[in-house]
């Protein structure tokens, strides 16, 4: 009987090394990492008119800034662009500059960027 006993716990540490041992999948949730591009910051304009060009853009804790050009030829217009990431969608989206210029609610590089242009 005392043979059995020990096989059993023997048995049992066994199973629980191995349980142990055996790695988990990892459930912490990194951040979702905010793509800085050019492109990235242009994908969010789809109408008729693209942008054809960048002069100059910024990201800073989920805000950007985008100074490019609309269209091309006689058509084409400069502008200056706020746009805010949206971590559910995974992308950058327009935002109305009359309703975030704020230096409250954006970082200053991008406020003053963003908001004191065209």
């Amino acid at each position: 009987m005392k043979v059995f006993r020990w096989s059993l716990s023997l048995l049992v540490v066994a199973a629980l090394v191995v349980a142990v041992a055996r790695p988990r999948p990892n459930y912490t949730t990194a951040p979702v990492e905010t793509p800085c591009t050019a492109t990235a910051l242009s994908a969010a304009f789809t109408g008729a008119e693209r942008v054809t060009a960048v002069a100059s853009y910024a990201c800073e804790d989920g805000w950007a800034y985008l100074w490019a050009t609309i269209g091309s030829g006689p058509t084409a217009v400069g502008v200056t662009e706020v746009l805010h990431y949206d971590r559910a969608l995974q992308q950058w989206r327009s935002a109305l500059r009359a309703k975030v210029c704020s230096a409250k609610i954006m970082p200053h590089y991008i406020y003053e960027q963003g908001c004191f242009s065209n």
